[in-house]
């Protein structure tokens, strides 16, 4: 675009105000001001009806858009695809759900099985039902409580809600299911364990052995489950400090606790490696993903499982045993479609070995500011997925004002650069500036997003 409008899209906007129910907003405000629709993307950038260009460095506004806007491949590879054969229910087979399935296992060695579905919460559902049906064949049931970690984030559903820990999220949406149990948070940074520190023991140590002291309290033959993200997203972009993966894991192979990994957000090169997991030394159960496995081309969502949890489901001992699930959109051959082509963009344009590069870039910058800037108190991050979170006074760290770091977002969309921040989760806590975009990103976009952050930290904090 040129920065006119091909057409007048005044009727859009109307048509848009008078019927649209837009996601995590108020809409009031759609009453006195119109609407952001994005009109156009490529590559980096979008437009909106008003021609204005933007730097998306957030990929789709909640880390989707892996591979970029505008790819001409992606969209024929779904059009010819949905022209030779658009649907049929999961319980039957198709070419691109197979061959994808095939090309995806080969990145993640000892997983084995991949179950469709089109979300990330309905993705995360499927593990649950999982891990729920497995207490039922193995352990008449009790085995049932799923551990979720404080500041992750699993979905919209009422059951992800429940395993969700974003208070503010889960507000006015109770009562909830149970079975459901939190551990701590591992941002150092924001240390929940400081009263009770182990001997000997590192931060790392002490966050995860918080775990272990939630399955000792709640009973050891009651806790099935842990479902984790691998680098916590909207609660902070939180990367685990060095060998808290490892006691994690060590702490559900000596409970018999099924390892449920949530790759959502970090799936498909966002912290340049093919799965968020694959930076530690563990082997999950269960991995889920969506958003950047078709990078918004299509939907779909994945659960995997090694084969000893799909054997688990083959017993025909009794006509209820089998994995009773279905997702009717699972069943779409665009999604796979489109994961098949987003997969070979990332090999042949070596985008995992970009992210590292410019992963590298967007921390070194971000450091940078908080030198210049006394209102950054951390830093923190892994590949194209970054985070700064902002306080009042960095001594105290005390968060910064909403409002402070709700009006950086706003002069960095003024200046045509699209950045997100936490939002709405945590009282008190909704401080962290959050970066992804998208895998292709060069130098200079990765100047001109961390040049917009200075100028609006200068106008906002002074």
């Amino acid at each position: 675009m040129d920065g006119t409008l091909p057409n007048d899209l005044s009727e859009v906007v109307a048509n848009d105000k008078a019927h649209v129910w837009h996601h995590l907003i108020q809409n009031k405000i759609f009453e006195t001001v119109d609407p952001n629709i994005i009109v156009e993307g490529k590559g980096l950038r979008v437009w909106n009806q008003a021609g204005k260009e933007h730097i998306d460095a957030v990929s789709g506004g909640v880390w989707t858009v892996n591979v970029g806007y505008g790819r001409e491949s992606m969209a024929d590879a779904v059009r010819d695809q949905l022209v030779k054969m658009n649907y049929f229910a999961g319980a039957a087979g198709s070419i691109p759900a197979a061959n994808f399935a095939k090309r995806l296992i080969e990145k993640m060695p000892g997983m084995s099985r991949v179950y469709f579905s089109n979300s990330g919460s309905e993705a995360n559902e499927k593990g649950f039902k999982m891990i729920r049906q497995i207490a039922h064949k193995k352990y008449g049931g009790k085995k049932n409580k799923i551990l979720f970690r404080e500041r992750d984030y699993h979905g919209t559903t009422i059951a992800t809600m429940a395993a969700g820990g974003h208070h503010q999220r889960n507000a006015q949406y109770g009562p909830f299911p149970e079975g459901f149990v939190s551990v701590p948070h591992c941002l150092e940074y924001r240390e929940p364990l400081q009263d009770n520190l182990g001997q000997g023991e590192t931060y790392a140590l002490r966050a995860a052995n918080a775990i272990e002291d939630v399955i000792l309290r709640e009973g050891p033959d009651t806790v099935g489950g842990l479902i984790l993200e691998p680098i916590t997203a909207g609660g902070g972009v939180i990367v685990p400090p060095d060998g808290y993966w490892e006691r994690v894991q060590e702490i559900c192979k000596k409970y018999n606790v099924l390892l449920m990994i949530d790759e959502v957000v970090c799936g498909l090169g966002r912290t340049g490696t093919w799965f968020g997991y694959q930076h530690y030394n563990i082997q999950p159960d269960i991995v889920t993903m969506a958003k950047g496995v078709a990078s918004g081309y299509a939907a779909i969502s994945l659960t995997v499982t090694t084969e000893e949890i799909f054997d688990l489901f083959k017993d025909t001992s009794d006509e209820l045993s089998y994995f009773r699930d279905i997702s009717t959109f699972g069943g779409c051959t665009a999604g796979p479609a489109a994961a098949l082509e987003n997969m070979r963009i990332i090999e042949d344009e070596n985008l995992l070995e970009n992210c590292i590069e410019r992963g590298k870039q967007l921390m070194g910058n971000l450091h940078s500011l908080a030198e210049r800037h006394e209102c950054i108190g951390d830093v923190r991050g892994k590949g194209l997925f970054c985070g700064a979170e902002l306080v009042a006074n960095r001594e105290t760290r005390e968060p910064a004002e909403e409002s402070k770091v709700a009006a950086v977002v706003k002069d960095c969309m003024a200046q045509g650069v699209i950045i997100g921040a936490t939002n709405r989760s945590f009282p008190g806590f909704n401080n962290t500036l959050c970066l992804s975009p998208a895998l292709i990103c060069t130098h200079e976009d990765i100047d001109l997003i961390t040049d917009a952050i200075d100028q609006a930290l200068t106008r906002v904090f002074g």
